[in-house]
């Protein structure tokens, strides 16, 4: 697979949206828009019950904002426009009325780990270590952070910020509440996801939207809040500093 993608099908009930991009899943702008319009029109799909939501490939789940986007922002306002796009993901996310289902079957960084704790349910395999590497390239996870608070609570989140560097394992992340459940292997993972699915798809969906809202009380301001973010962010890849470190990166 070369080209970026996102894909929204319907199975028996369940919607099932896939993302991809050739660099380890990382998410430029367009398909950062593509993928919350997605979920708006799957939260709003009649023939659903349940959102599934995973990338494509058998390693990394998110690489988080996409280097060769970042390094070519040249002002303020581009930059904003940009991480915008995780805002958009996070709250079309936070005010769908269905499940969302999250399937991580590998690394994730950065806004990966803001999408996936955006989930309102997430299986992992032993594989899917996360890391908040913001704050080593200059910016910070001002953006994705109230999600990752919000399911992780302050004292996880601050260490996964401020140790930008290291990895926390799936064990870390599920004992934190990231991950609900954890699996040795994909085959295992997706055998315990589709068991869970069938069960939970028949369940009143009137009722599912209602909790969905009791799951998300006291996030309303996030439309507001998170372009806010998305200001800060835009701003400090501009500095020398950033530019610098994403190059850094990119020779890895």
């Amino acid at each position: 697979m070369t080209e970026a993608y996102v894909k929204h099908n319907v199975i028996d009930g369940v919607s099932i949206i896939e993302f991809f991009h050739p660099q380890s899943n990382s998410l430029p702008g367009h398909i950062l828009g593509k993928l919350a319009e997605t979920i708006r029109m799957a939260g709003k799909d009649p023939n659903s019950n349940v959102i599934l939501l995973k990338s494509g490939g058998d390693r990394a789940f998110c690489a988080g904002a996409s280097f060769d986007e970042l390094i070519a922002i040249n002002n303020e306002e581009t930059g904003k426009v940009f991480f915008s796009g995780f805002a958009k993901v996070i709250n079309a996310m936070r005010k769908c009325p269905k499940f969302i289902i999250g399937r991580v079957q590998g690394k994730t960084v950065g806004g990966g780990v803001g999408v996936a704790s955006s989930c309102d349910y997430c299986f992992a395999t032993s594989n899917a270590s996360i890391k908040l590497s913001e704050l080593a390239v200059g910016i910070g996870p001002f953006v994705v952070g109230p999600a990752v608070e919000r399911k992780i609570g302050k004292a996880a989140f601050s260490e996964l910020a401020i140790a930008a560097a290291d990895w926390r394992s799936s064990s870390w992340a599920k004992d934190k509440g990231l991950f609900a459940e954890t699996s040795d292997s994909v085959e295992e993972m997706d055998s315990d996801i589709d068991a869970f699915i069938q069960k939970i798809k028949s369940f009143n969906p009137e009722a599912m939207a209602e909790m969905k809202k009791i799951f998300w009380e006291g996030t309303e301001h996030w439309d507001t809040l998170l372009l806010e973010r998305a200001q800060v962010s835009g701003t400090l890849v501009l500095s020398d500093f950033t530019r610098n470190a994403i190059n850094s990166f990119k020779k890895k």
